[in-house]
């Protein structure tokens, strides 16, 4: 796998935080779990279901030592979500991301999860169902 990072630009692999310091091009030789800084969503911008979910799946990702305390939380958050939906894209798409993350894909599981935030920001324009979830 073959990585391009800009001047300044982070990278997230196997829990550590690498910066380039100038452009410079990775290859990853082997597996490793990693996180493109574009992709890191920070905690003040999970406003929507779908953006928590992505903050608890990132979490699972980026930090692997915790990763035990945030598949629980992904578990009660993954089902609160669920029933907060009724759109059928979003309803089966969540439905992949609960196998993808039980499978140990994280990283799969965030590029579903992006590719939701359009279909969920239009339900919520439009005033449909759907509302952040409150932290028990």
């Amino acid at each position: 796998m073959h990585i391009s990072l800009r001047a300044g630009e982070r990278i997230f692999i196997n829990g550590a935080v690498l910066r380039a310091d100038r452009k410079v091009s990775i290859e990853l030789l082997n597996d490793a779990t990693f996180l493109l800084e574009n992709h890191v969503l920070q905690v003040e911008d999970a406003t929507t279901p779908l953006r928590q979910l992505y903050f608890v799946v990132q979490a699972i990702l980026i930090d692997p030592a915790s990763a035990d305390r945030a598949l629980g939380v992904f578990r009660d958050l993954y089902t609160a979500t669920l029933n907060s939906f009724s759109d059928e894209e979003i309803v089966s798409g969540l439905r992949n991301v609960a196998d993808l993350v039980e499978a140990k894909r994280p990283f799969d599981a965030l590029k579903v999860i992006r590719s939701l935030f359009l279909a969920e920001s239009d339900i919520l324009s439009k005033g449909g169902k759907a509302a952040p979830i409150q932290a028990a």
